[in-house]
């Protein structure tokens, strides 16, 4: 196994991988997701409207992506699918700056910038394109990178035309008070209970 092939190979499968399970938790509510219905509610309040139909594109552009990243297969398909809702994704978390700890862009910009190298590289020895044969034609492929670039920028476009959402509660935990412990009951002193 080569070094380089080896490699795209585990970036496809973690890459791959994650984002399916992250469009399936959308579409199906699998692995502790919580559906299609409050993910559309969700989508909705943020700005991505209609939210049935975004959160749907974005659920199908998260499996189906991470599905064909996986095998190698059509590239670049899945990893530009996965790129695009990448781009939506990150753009949904501006307001927590660029850190995970506070509900920031970190994550879906990591995820973006992998998928962009896997697009661009290919997707190896170790692929069913390569098993197969299958090379998607160029004009295809400017095709799907269009129609991914098209609809990222609407979605983003919906975004930032509306107030940044507000980070979630869990951005800025508050800090933890320690309870005062309750005041020992005083007990009356010798002197107190002979002075009657």
């Amino acid at each position: 196994m080569g070094i380089r092939d080896f490699t795209l190979l585990a970036s496809r499968a973690v890459l791959g991988g994650y984002l399916a399970a992250h469009g399936a938790q959308k579409l199906f509510g699998t692995f502790g997701g919580h559906g299609i219905e409050p993910t559309a509610a969700a989508f909705d309040k943020i700005g991505l409207r209609p939210g049935r139909v975004t959160a749907t594109a974005a659920g199908l552009s998260e499996l189906g992506g991470g599905l064909l990243t996986i095998a190698g297969l059509a590239s670049p398909v899945g990893p530009v699918a996965i790129a695009g809702t990448m781009a939506v994704a990150s753009a949904t978390h501006r307001a927590g700056g660029p850190f995970a700890a506070n509900r920031g862009y970190e994550l879906p910009a990591a995820n973006l910038a992998t998928a962009l190298a896997l697009a661009v590289a290919g997707p190896g020895r170790y692929s069913l394109d390569h098993l197969t044969g299958l090379r998607l034609h160029r004009i295809l492929t400017g095709l799907v990178v269009a129609g991914a670039v098209a609809g990222a920028a609407a979605n983003v476009a919906m975004l930032l035309k509306g107030a940044p959402p507000e980070p979630g509660v869990a951005a800025k935990p508050e800090p933890e008070v320690a309870a005062e412990p309750a005041p020992a009951p005083v007990e009356p002193t010798a002197d107190e209970t002979t002075a009657d």
